[in-house]
């Protein structure tokens, strides 16, 4: 890379890179070199990790439904499968959420689903 005689841009360059590297360990938070790896590094996990932020609340509102539906004399695959036939169009976040808070109305969902 030639040399930069732009002193100002070539300090908010490094001050930008730097600020996205505040709380990083050791050199990876102040030596430029390192931290340019450091900051590629951790947009990568922060691109991935969006992704498996999904699956990940995805499975828990599944393991939150299916504890709900043992309580109530049923299993999770029973209960979307009873539900997609009976056309109950209730989201599995919104079940999840109706699972934990109201565990009347998660009653009457499965009551309305199964009978």
């Amino acid at each position: 890379m030639p040399r930069a005689k732009n002193a100002v841009a070539s300090r908010a360059r490094r001050k930008r890179i730097l600020k996205k590297a505040k709380g990083f360990w050791g050199h990876r938070g102040n030596v430029l070199t390192t931290v340019k790896h450091a900051v590629d590094k951790a947009g990568q996990f922060a691109y991935r990790d969006r992704k498996v932020k999904k699956r990940t609340f995805r499975s828990l509102w599944i393991v939150r439904i299916n504890a709900a539906a043992r309580l109530n004399g049923t299993t999770y695959s029973k209960l979307i499968s009873a539900m997609e036939v009976k056309a109950i169009e209730i989201d599995r976040k919104v079940l999840a959420e109706i699972a934990v808070k109201d565990p009347a109305a998660f009653a009457a969902v499965v009551k309305a689903a199964l009978h």
